[in-house]
């Protein structure tokens, strides 16, 4: 089976998923108050290298009258079908790609989501946008995102009122989650200096939970303060009750260890890093001979 025969005559456009296409790129157009509320009819646009049969762009040209037009300034997914791989239990989800920007944009990396009509998310998976190639201002482009097995956590391919959607929060990238007390004791610029610092971070894994030290006090009393960065690259939020934790100098040498009982939940936010202060009682720690020069935190295995 060819590209071309996975869309027939038979198809519908279905639900549509616009989001701001500053959350995605950055346009150099500016528009006007005046034509902020105006419609948007996008054109259909072939990928350069698609050689389309005549009886095919019937098909297509039928598929984008339907499209529902756009605001300025917006990147939609419109969904066609689902049309499941019965050999390798993947998903060929048919969509439109529709910019309706004033000029043509090249996109990256974006994950995509497919959600049922009570948007329960059915699938998820990253796609390079540079295989779609330019996407000329103010048009609509076929595509076929094909989402592997192991990213399709449904049974059953969704029968209506399903859509293909942009996963926000990879989209908007990694931020700072300051917790209420921090923003109130904090002054500004020494949040926006959090949130420089969380920037410079390593990039996550989509699934990594990671403790990164960010600074360390060792009092007179021999308690230590360790203030670290938690850090949550999953696509849900977090809950610490219970954490174990060893501060590790840079001789190499565990210098505090205990167990926090986090009483409230202590919540981390998807995609973001939470700054947070563990006090180690003077009975935890070891401070004879502790470099704290460099020192990392970790969770004991």
């Amino acid at each position: 089976m060819g590209l071309f025969d996975l869309f027939k005559k038979g198809d519908k456009v279905g639900k549509d998923s616009a989001i701001d296409s500053s959350s995605v790129v950055k346009s150099g157009a500016k528009t006007s108050k005046k034509d902020a509320d105006r419609d948007v009819v996008t054109k259909l646009s072939f990928h350069p290298e698609w050689d389309v049969p005549q009886e095919q762009k019937y098909v297509f040209n039928f598929l984008a009258n339907d499209l529902a037009p756009l605001k300025p300034n917006q990147l939609s997914l419109s969904a066609i079908n689902i049309e499941p791989v019965l050999a390798n239990g993947s998903w060929n989800v048919k969509a439109f790609f529709r910019s309706s920007l004033a000029e043509a944009i090249e996109l990256g990396e974006i994950e995509l989501l497919i959600l049922d009509k009570e948007d329960n998310r059915l699938a998820s998976h990253y796609f390079d946008f540079k295989e779609l190639g330019v996407i000329p201002a103010e048009s609509a482009r076929p595509w076929i995102f094909n989402f592997p097995k192991s990213a399709i956590t449904a049974e059953d391919v969704p029968a209506e009122g399903w859509k293909i959607s942009f996963n926000l929060l990879s989209l908007r990238g990694h931020q700072l989650d300051l917790d209420d007390t921090w923003k109130k004791q904090l002054p500004k610029e020494q949040q926006e200096k959090l949130a420089e610092i969380v920037k410079t971070l390593p990039k996550l894994g989509k699934t990594e939970v990671n403790f990164t030290g960010l600074q360390t006090k060792l009092n007179d009393d021999n308690s230590l303060h360790a203030s670290i960065f938690i850090r949550n690259g999953h696509d849900k939020a977090i809950n610490l009750e219970q954490l174990p934790l060893e501060i590790v100098d840079a001789r190499g040498e565990i210098v505090a260890k205990g167990s926090f009982k986090l009483d409230p939940v202590l919540t981390v936010q998807p995609n973001t890093t939470k700054p947070w202060t563990f006090i180690f009682p003077a009975q935890l720690v070891t401070a004879e001979g502790a470099d704290l020069s460099r020192w990392t935190a970790r969770v004991p295995q």
